[in-house]
């Protein structure tokens, strides 16, 4: 992605509120973590022209860097709406990966056919350590599937999951990214260059960060 592109994609997340910066006053994550952004990108189904231009640019970068995909893979939640969007556009089969196995029926994992060999392209929402993200693409592999990369709408670009990626094989790419929106959003005065430290200093160690 160019950084024009990055910057074009985080203008939208930040129009609809999908991304939300507060230095100030930070958010705490599920995993504890305090954080001056929040990234909801579920927002994202709610604005059809938003969506559609997510869609299109999703479709774009699976089209142009993945031309011999032969599966869609959506990550529970977040990735599995826009998942099916992509598939459909691309007119590709598509399958989506649980957070974990259902506890009744077939007790299934992953939803949807795949044939042993396929070549996948993973779809997710967001990518911050990575984890989740890397535990859909080990399950498609269990399954038999031939995972060859994963494209998002947005990524923190931790260095953690820049490692974790690489150790697993798998490329990786984002239609924006932590860098591209703070350099938009200290364009646009949406945070002090006062606040620009902090923003960086998060970044850096997100997981001993406090805000101050």
């Amino acid at each position: 992605m160019s950084k024009i592109s990055e910057k074009q994609v985080a203008e939208k997340l930040l129009q609809i509120q999908a991304v939300k910066l507060s230095p100030a006053a930070p958010f705490t994550w599920a995993s504890g973590w305090k954080s001056p952004i929040y990234c909801d990108n579920r927002k994202i189904l709610s604005y059809p022209y938003v969506r559609d231009y997510v869609k299109s640019e999703l479709c774009n970068v699976v089209f142009e860097t993945f031309p011999e995909a032969a599966v869609l893979a959506g990550v529970a939640t977040g990735g599995i709406p826009l998942g099916a969007l992509v598939a459909d556009q691309l007119k590709l089969p598509f399958i989506y990966v649980r957070a974990k196995a259902k506890e009744h029926g077939m007790g299934n994992l992953i939803e949807g056919v795949l044939q042993p060999g396929q070549p996948v392209v993973v779809v997710e929402d967001l990518i911050s350590t990575g984890k989740s993200s890397l535990e859909a693409v080990n399950a498609i592999r269990a399954a038999g599937g031939e995972v060859i990369g994963m494209v998002s709408i947005f990524n923190y670009g931790f260095d953690v999951a820049v490692k974790a990626f690489e150790a697993a094989g798998v490329p990786y790419y984002s239609l924006s990214n932590y860098g591209a929106l703070i350099e938009l959003a200290v364009e646009k005065g949406v945070v002090s260059g006062d606040d620009l430290a902090l923003l960086e200093a998060w970044r850096s160690a997100p997981d001993q960060w406090t805000g101050k």
